[in-house]
């Protein structure tokens, strides 16, 4: 083969360097090679077999070497001796130890991997697959074995090629598809190479369906003892799940010839319902995990999904599978948590977007012989488990009750009813007798000594659900009154005022442990309450802003820098919607006096900013409308068992965003809600700030003239009624330019705001313009003020230019009376010469000329200095007049001014003197 020599020089430049010992073996693997080749004797050939067969399932070099030189000869003594039945087993064992991979822990990373390489070659050739396959109809048992493992193991490392290679190969399926009904070792190995052979190939899937795989399947699973069976129930329940996760097709097959009920059996608890060993749990999971493909209907892409998904979910209830689900997930309490939460989503799909399911489930009773509805269990749950994934599973079993369901949520809200004080703390073995209005208020109703602010959340999120987009559920628990803790501490309050309460007590018992707890999920689902309550209902704003430390909390809870971003992003939205949903007229509590302790307090700047960070993080960016689970396969079902029950503990070293509950509160849905109510609050705030406090300042009639009146009192009042006004335009134009800053710096046209701002944004566009204009006025003040300092410099400059040219003119002096001077002695020494000719009199020409010199050379000392001073000065005086050139001075005509404001007072001293 070609391929084989281009192997060997891959062999020989990866260990071309070794030592001996990779030598030796090469050497050895050769020398067995040849004997089973060339050896005369059976016996010998079948040794060297054997030999080849341990020292390959032992040595990577080996398995290298074998690769470089083995597979010419094994195919060829699977093609030409197939009659030799040890021959033809033992080199198909050595073939599957070729392609093993030998478990090196210590070795490198990047170390050359002979099994891939070794598969890699030996499925390139179409006619090693054919020859192989073929060999699935031999009579031995042990032939049939190791050529399902070889080609188990060449679809664990070459996948693609392989399958290709089986679909071009006839009857290539059927052959493995008869494997089923073989012997039961030869049977499961079969099964596990069917499973890995359909996980991605569609093609595939749909020819193993139709040779009848699911009738086969689900024979085993029975056989087998359904879900009470081993690890062949697995992969059974695994293989049946790649046949119909991304075919719709072969849903349909399914429902329509053998049924759901062969699968329902699975799902059905036998014998001791308390007894959940390790394998019993992954099948049941792996049966939940199948039951959800089928509610979903197929991939989005599929024409016919939608059709699939519904006529699915309404055969699964007609075949009881909320009967089986409830049991799995509500009834059976003893059950792995894993199971419990993979039941509870199961029940919240089989129910979203069916009317018939909907009703279904609302009319269920469970229990035997005390019965309740099963809505009110699953609240109990939500109430009381201690397990946070469990909580998560319930919690969005109502969000699918109650979504798009508006008489499911009126059914709800109508048995929202408070119990006298007594009853809400009634013990819990008695709350079976309760409603399911009252068990919510209940745990609404905790005592705030209790401390119990989880379950108050939990009762909380399941509220929101309740009144999510139904304004007649929103006015009926705002009507609700709940009785003070002690009743002599006061009358009942509203329950909106009581959550607030709780945000409130959540927020300061995290401040007063100084690290957040472990209920880092309570204020996020109080505030997603308040939130959803509000949206678009008017009244249930006022009532919030009947008490006015709320907003005043509520700004804190903005600004405070050790909140989380969802906490102020939340508190922020709610702000807003006090805002966007205010209908009041009385003073302190409209929407103007809001935004007006928004930027006061917080600054508009700051407010914006805690939309963006919080559309920027992890959860509302990565928000879906539902999270895909991971499909569960041999390798991956222990730790599904495992990760459901995870110890509480653990969550809290999570970061926030990891937290499970913070995932389901920032659903889809939510995170739409959020945006498209930013954009609106934007929008409402920037209309705020662009009228006056109040539209109609006075009313029309008090500017008309009152009976009685004086002409002069009559202009008095306009005159002060008019300056009133345009106290209020003044203070409403310093907003605008401080809204229109604040609004300019945040980017109000970010990606979810709208294009178009209306007229309030072309005023804020115009007060930005006046605010730039008032800008550049003041630079050119500045500008005037600089130039002023310059006019003075150069005022200062000419001074000393003048004083420094009276200095020379006094030198000059001095030396004309020092020239006086010295003439005057000159003569008088020419007269002492006449009268005593005979004296001997000092050279007076010496002298005189002596000090003539060093006058001279003093005088010209002080000039050059002078003379450098006066040069600097020049410097400067040109390099201003440049500066003032700049500023667009007329430099000429200001030298003329500053000599003639110079010259007055030199003509002033001519005169003096």
């Amino acid at each position: 083969m070609d391929l084989v020599s281009g192997y060997k020089g891959v062999v020989g430049l990866v260990f071309g360097n070794e030592k001996s010992g990779s030598s030796n073996e090469d050497s050895y693997v050769e020398r067995l090679l040849d004997c089973i080749s060339n050896g005369k004797l059976s016996e010998d050939r079948r040794t060297a077999m054997l030999e080849l067969q341990s020292v390959v399932a032992e040595s990577s070099n080996a398995q290298l070497a074998f690769g470089a030189m083995g597979f010419p000869v094994m195919m060829g003594i699977l093609k030409e001796e197939c009659d030799d039945v040890e021959m033809v087993r033992g080199a198909l064992e050595t073939l599957v130890s070729a392609l093993t991979p030998i478990d090196h822990t210590k070795g490198p990373k990047n170390e050359i991997q002979p099994a891939l390489m070794n598969a890699d070659l030996l499925s390139r050739e179409a006619d090693n697959i054919s020859l192989l396959l073929s060999l699935l109809s031999e009579e031995d048992f042990y032939v049939r074995y190791y050529t399902l493992q070889l080609l188990t193991a060449l679809l664990t490392n070459s996948p693609n090629r392989l399958q290709e290679a089986i679909l071009t190969i006839p009857r290539g399926i059927t052959r493995l598809m008869d494997m089923l009904m073989d012997r039961e070792v030869i049977r499961n190995e079969a099964l596990l190479l069917l499973t890995y052979l359909t996980r991605e190939a569609e093609e595939i899937q749909k020819i193993v369906v139709f040779e009848g795989a699911l009738e086969k399947i689900f024979s085993i699973i029975k056989e087998e003892g359904g879900s009470d069976g081993g690890v062949v129930v697995q992969d059974c329940i695994e293989l049946l799940n790649n046949l119909i996760r991304k075919n719709a097709s072969n849903q349909v097959l399914l429902r329509e010839t053998i049924g759901f009920d062969p699968f329902m059996s699975i799902l059905k608890l036998r014998g001791s319902t308390y007894s959940f060993t390790q394998q019993k749990t992954i099948n049941l999971l792996s049966a939940l995990e199948t039951l959800n493909l089928l509610i979903m209907g197929g991939l989005e892409a599929d024409h016919g999904k939608d059709a699939n998904m519904l006529t699915n979910r309404t055969t699964l209830v007609q075949k009881k599978a909320l009967d089986h689900l409830l049991m799995l997930g509500v009834e059976s309490q003893w059950a792995p948590v894993a199971v419990r939460c993979a039941a509870l989503r199961c029940i919240g799909n089989l129910i979203a977007g069916h009317p018939k399911n909907l009703d279904a489930l609302a009319s269920k009773f469970l229990g035997e012989g005390l019965q309740e509805p099963a809505l009110n269990s699953i609240l109990r749950i939500i109430l009381r488990t201690s397990s946070m994934q469990e909580f998560v599973a319930a919690d969005y079993v109502f969000k699918s009750f109650c979504e798009k369901n508006a008489d499911g949520q009126t059914m709800l809200a109508s048995t929202l009813i408070p119990q006298p004080h007594s009853m809400a703390h009634a013990p819990v073995e008695e709350d079976v007798h309760m409603s399911f209005g009252s068990m919510l208020l209940q745990g609404l109703n905790l005592s705030e000594n209790d401390g119990d602010l989880e379950t108050c959340c939990r009762a909380a999120s399941v509220l929101s659900h309740v009144m999510k987009d139904n304004i007649q559920c929103k006015e009926r628990v705002l009507r609700i009154e709940l009785e003070a803790p002690t009743p002599s501490l006061g009358a009942p309050e509203p329950l909106m005022h009581r959550v607030v309460k709780y945000l409130a007590l959540a927020s300061s018992m995290k401040n007063k442990d100084g690290k957040s707890s472990g209920n880092s999920y309570v204020e996020p689902i109080i505030l997603k309450l308040l939130v959803t309550w509000l949206s678009d209902f008017p009244s249930a704003v006022n009532c919030f802003l009947d008490s006015r430390p709320h907003i005043t909390y509520l700004l804190e809870l903005v600004s405070n820098s050790s909140t989380t971003v969802y906490i102020k992003g939340l508190a922020a939205v709610l702000l807003g919607e006090c805002v966007i949903y205010n209908k009041s007229v009385e003073s302190g509590k409209d929407a103007f006096t809001i935004v007006d302790s928004i930027s006061q307090k917080v600054g508009l700047t700051s407010y914006f900013l805690k939309f963006d960070e919080m559309q920027k993080s992890f959860l509302f960016t990565s928000a879906r409308a539902t999270q895909p689970r991971k499909q569960l396969t041999r390798s991956a079902s222990a730790s599904m068992v495992e990760i459901e029950d995870v110890d509480e503990n653990n969550l809290l070293d999570q970061k926030n965003e990891d937290h499970p509950v913070l995932s389901s509160i920032f659903d889809a849905s939510f995170v739409n809600l959020v945006r498209s109510l930013e954009v609106n609050i934007r929008e409402k705030i920037v209309e705020v700030y662009s009228q006056p406090k109040s539209k109609v300042a006075v009313v029309p009639a008090e500017l008309e003239q009152k009976s009685g009146e004086s002409d002069r009192e009559y202009i008095k009042r306009l005159k002060a009624f008019v300056e009133k006004q345009c106290s209020e335009i003044q203070d409403l134009l310093g907003r605008n330019a401080t809204l229109a800053e604040d609004v300019a710096t945040t980017g109000v046209g970010s990606s979810y705001a709208r294009p178009e701002q209306g007229a309030g944004s072309d005023r804020v566009q115009v007060e930005t313009l006046r605010r730039d204009l008032q800008e550049a006025s003041k630079r050119l003040e500045l500008l005037k003020a600089e130039k002023a300092k310059i006019e003075s410099e150069v005022s200062m400059y000419r001074s000393l230019a003048g004083k420094m040219e009276s200095d020379l003119k006094s030198l000059s002096d001095a030396y004309n009376s020092l020239e006086q001077a010295n003439f005057h002695l000159e003569k008088e020494v020419r007269g002492q010469q006449g009268v005593g000719g005979s004296l001997s009199v000092p050279d007076v020409e010496g002298i005189r000329a002596e000090a003539r010199e060093e006058a001279q050379k003093e005088s010209e000392a002080e000039l050059n200095d002078l003379l450098v001073c006066l040069g600097q000065e020049q410097t400067k005086v040109e390099k201003l007049s440049a500066r003032l050139l700049e500023l667009g001075e007329d430099v000429d005509k200001l030298l003329e001014d500053i000599g003639d404001d110079m010259g007055l007072p030199a003509d002033g001293e001519e005169e003096e003197d």
